[in-house]
């Protein structure tokens, strides 16, 4: 089992690599959410790419700077990995920005709360990537565009113990890696 996580997790940094050495340059993109399917290795997979906004230690969430380039994360219920309206609303927006740069490879990031195991919120991180994937999908973008990555609990977007806090940590968020 520890063997094929290692194997997926090099075929992951292998694919990631190979993006950005044949990139000329990348544009930042934002969150976006639908169903979809990650393997474990992806989820366990901590290699940094171009465009999230990090979180302020007070329980505040810092804007992504990646919205300003034309998308944006999209949220989730606890313990959930369905789409809202208003997610769905948000990723037709992110599609948008998708078809107008047509170049840009996308790894969806799925997010999760600190309640649960790390083996649970991995697994529902990997599925509200998915859930995003697969919308983006339906509304005409190339899957061969868009990657995966499961973070669990591991990449808070905010710092806190409160539904505040764990509402903006259940999310999926978008990297351009072209």
């Amino acid at each position: 089992m520890k063997t094929m996580q290692m194997l997926k997790f090099a075929m992951v940094v292998l694919f990631l690599v190979s993006g950005l050495i044949g990139c000329a340059s990348t544009q930042p993109v934002t969150p976006v959410e639908d169903q979809a399917n990650v393997s474990q290795a992806d989820m366990s997979q901590q290699t940094e790419v171009k465009g999230v906004g990090e979180g302020s230690m007070q329980g505040e969430a810092v804007p992504s700077h990646d919205a300003v380039a034309g998308m944006e994360r999209i949220y989730f219920d606890f313990d959930q990995f369905t789409l809202s309206t208003e997610a769905r609303q948000i990723l037709g927006e992110n599609a948008k920005y998708l078809n107008a740069n047509s170049g840009a490879q996308v790894v969806i990031e799925g997010h999760c709360d600190e309640r649960g195991s790390d083996e649970y919120n991995l697994a529902l991180g990997e599925s509200r990537a998915l859930a995003a994937k697969n919308y983006l999908v339906s509304l005409g973008i190339s899957d061969k565009r868009l990657s995966v990555i499961s973070y669990g609990e591991e990449k808070p977007l905010v710092m806190g113990n409160n539904e505040e806090a764990w509402a903006q940590n259940r999310r999926a968020e978008f990297k351009v890696v072209h």
